[in-house]
């Protein structure tokens, strides 16, 4: 919610970027050119919808990454990444070890980047991604 009001707040100041830059940023500077998209049969607000979005979705894949990051350097003894998918990530751990693991896990992603607002993490335990998604 914070990041679509903050976009949604900001949408004539994210046009003017994109009609002068050919690009949008997200909130940690990554460019998002959108500009040369091929729109031949697509509705004319296709750019601006893509130019709305890219500053959310870029911003979630920076701060996932960054969370990815600081897991792998802070490291736990026995926990290994397996997937990432969008905004979720699965790791392997021993069942002894899982509910700490969960614990620095979510420490750690909540902290991967300050907002405004706080960033929430949940998690839980399986034997595999069907049986907990």
């Amino acid at each position: 919610c914070y990041l679509f009001a903050l976009v949604a707040g900001q949408f004539d100041t994210l046009e003017d970027q994109l009609t002068s830059r050919g690009y949008v940023t997200t909130l940690l500077g990554r460019k998002r050119y959108v500009a040369g998209i091929d729109t031949s049969g697509r509705d004319k607000g296709f750019l601006m919808r893509a130019a709305m979005n890219a500053p959310v979705q870029g911003s979630a894949a920076d701060i996932i990454k960054l969370a990815m990051i600081k897991i792998e350097q802070e490291g736990f003894e026995g926990l290994k990444m397996i997937l990432q998918v969008h905004d979720e990530l699965m790791f392997e751990v021993s069942k002894d070890k899982a509910q700490s693991a969960i614990k620095f896990i979510c420490d750690t992603m909540e902290s991967a980047y300050d907002l405004a607002v706080p960033l929430k993490v949940s998690a839980d335990v399986g034997p595999n991604w069907g049986v907990i998604h």
